[in-house]
């Protein structure tokens, strides 16, 4: 059994990190940390546990990390910086769920997230956890930095045409993105109360968005995978703009890109099946067909579109529209990290996430 511990447990990544790893077959829960909730038994806070996981949290300066195989950081961007380096001098390995291993360059770190980073000896050794893009580098690893929720879904969304040079046109991608309000996270803001976030649909980060460069990042190493001349990826231009829905989990991104002549010529339809063909948590839906948010939720699942606008319509024939939908808090961040802890211990990837989605 992976011995497993968890900072910060009482979030929404938090507490869905163990409702997976709860019914996880080769898991064995051995900490949970929160200063504030230290000695209140997990079951009393998420009643939906009960039965199920019978700790209680602990504070940090307490909980027995250093005898897990494997922590999961499900706290806030900084967090994990200041504590990984004794876990991993000790053999641990180290999940995190925040920013603070995803982005290499550190003063792009503390521009985005406004603090400086702590550790950027460590940055050389982080791998991004995208298992679709990282798999290899992922078995290998002590310290993952997880994406972000839309980073996964438009970095899945974009992977088969920009792993091939050509097919599309890098210097107009964009990505309208839609999130349901638990991305936010289990905080008191006003901007999240119910009174204020239902019934209601607003775009937010329009002038930037910390997930930017994530993204960017990500694409241009899409990119360097192919045949992209080092001009090419350093011409790529990205506009990123997020949106706060009406409900609970769920993100929807609907991604533009300009096809090239060649790209034209490609069944774009059998290139992402193809692609895609053997990712137990990626599925391409039929030609014509339209993901929903509800279709993944509570599941590890992605479901993709795509979309050439027919003669008919009278539209740009070089438009490309790449559908995408998953669960924030499963695929957008626990689901991904339970299947990146499987990866990195050599079970079968599926291990704990073959969970049926939630409908209605």
């Amino acid at each position: 059994m992976i011995k497993v511990g968890i900072v910060g447990g009482t979030g929404y990544t938090g507490v869905e990190l163990l409702r997976l790893l709860a019914q996880h077959p080769h898991a064995e829960l051995m900490a949970i940390t929160s200063r504030k909730e230290a000695g209140l038994p997990v079951a009393e806070l998420f009643p939906s546990l009960r039965g199920r996981v019978n700790l209680a949290f602990s504070d940090p300066s307490q909980a027995p990390l250093d005898q897990c195989d494997v922590v999961f950081f499900a706290t806030p961007h900084g967090v994990a910086m200041e504590q990984a380096r004794s876990l991993l001098a000790k053999g641990v390995r180290v999940i995190d769920l925040a920013a603070d291993f995803r982005l290499q360059d550190p003063v792009e770190f503390e521009r985005w997230y406004k603090m400086p980073h702590g550790c950027t000896d460590l940055l050389a050794q982080a791998v991004y956890g995208l298992p679709e893009i990282n798999r290899q580098a992922i078995q290998q690893a002590q310290l993952i930095g997880l994406p972000g929720c839309y980073p996964t879904s438009v970095q899945l969304g974009y992977l088969p045409v920009l792993e091939r040079a050509g097919l599309i046109d890098p210097t107009s991608l964009i990505a309208d993105c839609k999130s349901g309000v638990s991305g936010a996270g289990r905080k008191a803001e006003v901007g999240t109360l119910f009174s204020e976030s239902s019934d209601n649909f607003k775009a937010y980060g329009v002038s930037g968005h910390r997930h930017w460069p994530e993204i960017t990042q990500g694409l241009k190493a899409i990119m360097a995978r192919g045949d992209w001349t080092g001009s090419e990826r350093e011409g790529l231009k990205f506009a990123f703009i997020p949106h706060l829905t009406p409900m609970i989990r769920g993100i929807h991104s609907t991604l533009y890109a300009r096809l090239t002549p060649k790209g034209q010529q490609t069944d774009i339809q059998a290139l992402y099946e193809s692609r895609f063909a053997d990712e137990p948590f990626v599925d391409v839906l039929p030609a014509g067909a339209t993901p929903e948010t509800r279709s993944v939720r509570a599941s590890n699942y992605v479901r993709i579109a795509v979309h050439k606008p027919p003669v008919s319509a009278g539209a740009d024939q070089d438009l490309l529209c790449i559908l995408v939908v998953e669960d924030n808090l499963v695929k957008g961040a626990s689901g991904q990290a339970v299947q990146v802890m499987n990866l990195l211990f050599n079970l079968p990837e599926t291990a704990g996430l073959t969970l049926v989605p939630v409908l209605p």
